[in-house]
């Protein structure tokens, strides 16, 4: 899919493109490639004399395959993008951005909220965006605001999931759909952290390659002071994560424990009454014991129940068995 934009009279417009010769008469700002076909690729290479990167390329993660100037002297930049779906599948995409004359190029496999958004903001402001170096550094600003929304839901969650770890009883079967929720939002807020990062390098190098005019310089130094605020609450919420995942093995170590305390306390009880019962029973002359004591059965038996109650009574008052 491609999504071209042009600016009328300081706002982006979005244009209908079906053929080369529509995309040649305009002045594109911003040309968004959604999973482009082998068509839009080659209008592509034919109107900008790009080569647009593969699959394999948008996923290089090498410091000098990520930010690099082309031969043409376009500027070339990899970043990757925060795609939440839902609490259980979040992922970064991969997005390549390519920034030539006054033009910026932007190729992904899925369409993401930070885009949507940017469009829209755009179409509705006058004045919002002046040249194609405002809307890369508007996507950058907009992927900040958007990991800072991704990790709010992180704290929400994370006391939905505080109020049900820090109550008197937890069985193992809660204690482990507790486990599964935390360990997702330990994935989602690792992927934020690297979200960030990642979008720190680049507005960084934007910086660096000192393309940026005084407004947009200060814009980027505030991306920055963004990102900075959010590293501290990444931190932050490592550290609950963290408590609240040792909260809940705790848990599951107490249920383990009563299980084997009650086993403990069975076995030491049913003691005596098996030492008596071995003694008595290895007290024979010829025959069975009962031919010689007609009360021997019901004399062992009340001495085995009363071995049996003596030390139940005594971990009742110790309160072993509560």
């Amino acid at each position: 899919m491609l999504n071209v934009f042009v600016l009328n009279n300081r706002r982006l417009n979005q244009l209908h493109v079906e053929t080369l010769d529509d995309l040649r008469n305009s002045e594109p700002i911003w040309i968004d490639l959604v999973s482009p076909t082998e068509t839009e690729r080659s209008w592509i290479k034919e109107l900008f004399e790009l080569e647009l990167p593969s699959l394999e390329d948008m996923q290089d993660l090498e410091s000098s395959a990520r930010f690099y100037e082309g031969e043409n002297g376009e500027l070339h930049l990899r970043s990757d993008f925060l795609l939440e779906i839902n609490e259980d599948d979040s992922r970064n995409v991969p997005v390549a951005f390519i920034l030539k004359n006054n033009s910026l190029l932007s190729l992904h496999l899925e369409d993401l909220p930070v885009f949507r958004l940017v469009r829209m903001r755009a179409r509705t402001r006058p004045g919002y965006i002046e040249d194609a170096r405002e809307v890369l550094l508007d996507l950058y600003a907009t992927d900040a605001e958007y990991s800072a929304d991704a990790l709010e839901s992180v704290y929400a969650e994370l006391e939905k999931i505080s109020a049900s770890v820090l109550t008197e009883k937890m069985t193992d079967a809660e204690a482990g759909k507790v486990l599964a929720r935390i360990a997702n939002e330990e994935d989602l807020n690792g992927r934020i952290r690297r979200n960030v990062m990642d979008t720190r390098r680049a507005v960084s190098f934007l910086m660096r390659q000192k393309l940026l005019q005084t407004e947009q310089m200060e814009e980027a130094r505030q991306i920055l002071r963004d990102i900075e605020s959010l590293d501290g609450h990444t931190a932050f919420l490592f550290d609950k994560i963290n408590f609240l995942m040792d909260a809940t093995v705790g848990f599951i170590n107490i249920n383990q424990n009563k299980i084997i305390k009650i086993f403990s306390v069975a076995s030491v009880a049913l003691l005596p009454p098996t030492l008596i019962a071995s003694i008595y029973g290895m007290n024979f002359k010829r025959f069975f014991p009962e031919l010689d004591w007609e009360y021997g059965y019901p004399f062992a038996l009340a001495l085995m129940v009363v071995s049996v109650a003596v030390p139940f009574a005594y971990f009742k008052r110790k309160g072993w068995l509560d």
